[in-house]
């Protein structure tokens, strides 16, 4: 992305998955501003405003339509925006990246065990998801167990979803005692 900067593009992506499909009116002469409008906030609450701020977000959608991640329909008056599959899968990853367990004030007691079977053709699918999990700071039992106390439901079945994987290769156990659990809670603090 020569010249535009990657949180632009990444914004903008995380954005319209979350909208789903924008509609804007083609014939409103503050077309850019009212389109971005809610994406300009997220994007200036994370960094300092900037001049040129309105200049990154067109330049970042010519190019994610120059691309492929996005299309753009006439429909009448009406103009709509909506990603293409290359564009929902960049924006899942960026998702993905920006994933995290949200830490209660208070355990509820309960463990969440998290087991997976991955095929060997899949390998790096399956080393993929391990790096994740290291990355979301769930502790490995075993090499395709994991463990946290903490609610994570919604994260795995993003991730499970983001690694194609069905619920017979992937499966959330919640239980309130583990065997020996000494080092979990000295892992998590609890």
């Amino acid at each position: 992305m020569v010249g535009i900067k990657r949180n632009t593009v990444k914004t903008i992506l995380r954005y319209l998955l979350t909208a789903g499909l924008v509609v804007v009116a083609a014939s409103n002469p503050r077309f850019g501003s009212s389109l971005l409008r809610g994406a300009m906030r997220e994007y200036s609450r994370k960094n300092k405003y900037k001049r040129n701020n309105s200049q990154n977000f067109y330049s970042a959608f010519a190019y994610m339509r120059k691309n492929g991640l996005i299309d753009i329909e006439y429909r009448g008056r009406q103009m709509y925006f909506s990603l293409t599959n290359d564009g929902k899968k960049r924006a899942g990853r960026y998702k993905i990246d920006d994933l995290k367990i949200e830490k209660p004030k208070k355990w509820d007691g309960r463990w969440r065990i998290l087991i997976f079977d991955i095929e060997d053709k899949q390998k790096l699918k399956r080393e993929a998801l391990r790096g994740k999990l290291k990355e979301l700071e769930l502790y490995q039992l075993q090499k395709s167990v994991w463990v946290c106390p903490y609610g994570f439901e919604n994260e795995i079945k993003l991730l499970r979803d983001f690694f194609g994987l069905t619920d017979k290769e992937m499966k959330i156990i919640t239980a309130s005692d583990i065997e020996n659990d000494k080092p979990l809670r000295d892992f998590f603090k609890i």
